[in-house]
């Protein structure tokens, strides 16, 4: 009959009894095909992966929007504001993920580091696809040629609630009802 030793191992079913070779066989197949399954799963993820992410190569002086999903400074409505700003300045490359920047005023007390995956490079428009983006028309502020006028009465005060300001109506010296 058989030794009374409890196998730790599958492999060790073998010895005790002949029969437990099939079981061995089926153990080895199933880990076989799980080991298979895992390496195709793999290489389908990373070729998806490649497929839809292409590696960006920065170098210092390159010019780089940055993404200002993590910006909290940026005043007016947050549904209306750029998803990145920029042009930057690539100053050093913190390794393959980080590029520290040259901030502008506005964002003077942001931390310049940022990492890659925030950061796209800066196209300037081409001027023979878009011929008009590079003639901005100049407007002149209109002149006036008011003269300065003395306030003789004021006729009403209101104070509007918007931030507490206060609006006048006068009257001025020397103007007819037309004015």
């Amino acid at each position: 009959m058989e030794s009374q030793v409890t196998p730790r191992f599958f492999k060790d079913l073998v010895e005790i009894h002949p029969t437990d070779s099939s079981f061995k066989g089926m153990l080895d197949r199933a880990r076989k095909h799980a080991v298979r399954c895992m390496e195709d799963s793999f290489a389908y993820a990373k070729n998806k992966w490649d497929k839809s992410h292409a590696t960006l190569y920065f170098k210092v002086g390159d010019l780089v929007l940055v993404s200002t999903t993590n910006f909290n400074n940026i005043k007016g409505c947050q549904m209306l504001k750029d998803s990145f700003a920029g042009p930057f300045v690539i100053e050093t490359l913190d390794g393959e993920n980080a590029v520290e920047v040259e901030l502008c005023e506005e964002l003077s007390n942001k931390h310049p580091t940022f990492p890659v995956s925030l950061i796209k490079p800066y196209k300037s428009s081409d001027a023979e696809k878009f011929p008009l983006r590079n003639r901005v028309p100049q407007v002149i502020p209109p002149i006036e040629t008011s003269c300065i006028k003395k306030i003789t009465k004021v006729l009403k005060e209101r104070k509007l609630r918007i931030k507490k300001v206060r609006e006048y109506f006068f009257r001025y010296s020397d103007t007819t009802c037309e004015d």
